[in-house]
């Protein structure tokens, strides 16, 4: 339901895949990639949002903010197919 999803900010982001695997689900492949969002601090984000790069959809599981020097957050997301 692409359509129950609203817009909450538009970033310019670094990401980076961790990890693709693929595996055997209900008789059905499926293949799950990782990857690391980075954008400058902000702490309005939060695990369970989407990131949208480009046609391509990210789910995050979850957050982590550079505490120290306040530069950065990583997103923890795996690609939507």
């Amino acid at each position: 339901m692409p359509e129950a999803w609203a817009d909450h900010a538009t970033l310019w982001a670094n990401v980076r895949h961790l990890s693709g695997s693929e595996s055997i689900r209900s008789d059905a492949e499926a293949s799950i990639v990782r990857a690391s969002i980075r954008v400058r601090f902000r702490t309005d984000l939060n695990a369970g949002m989407r990131v949208l790069v480009g046609a391509k959809g990210y789910d995050v599981t979850a957050v982590l903010p550079d505490l120290v020097g306040r530069q950065h957050v990583d997103l923890v997301a795996q690609l939507v197919e």
